[in-house]
């Protein structure tokens, strides 16, 4: 198995352990967490491509940092959780 296949495994492995847990989450997290998974998906879905030689180990670096870049666009939204003081 090439480096590529193996990287596209390891991703699908990762979607397909979270999937399970997104319907637990409340509805706001639920659509959040499906992106996320959603961009992982794409990715290994990059490397397959790759692996395939239908694009270049250039645009598959393209497609990683474009997927990275989402995935940090997507953490950085995210509500903060709420703080408690000592007179809560």
């Amino acid at each position: 198995m090439t480096r590529a296949l193996h990287s596209a495994n390891v991703l699908d492995q990762v979607v397909e352990a979270q999937l399970p847990l997104i319907a637990q989450l409340p509805e706001d997290s639920r659509r959040r967490a499906a992106d996320y998974l959603a961009e992982l998906v794409m990715l290994a879905q990059a490397y397959r491509h790759h692996a395939s030689g239908w694009i270049t180990r250039r645009e598959l670096e393209r497609r990683g940092l474009a997927a990275a870049d989402k995935l940090a666009e997507l953490r950085k939204h995210r509500p903060r959780p709420a703080q408690f003081t000592e007179q809560d």
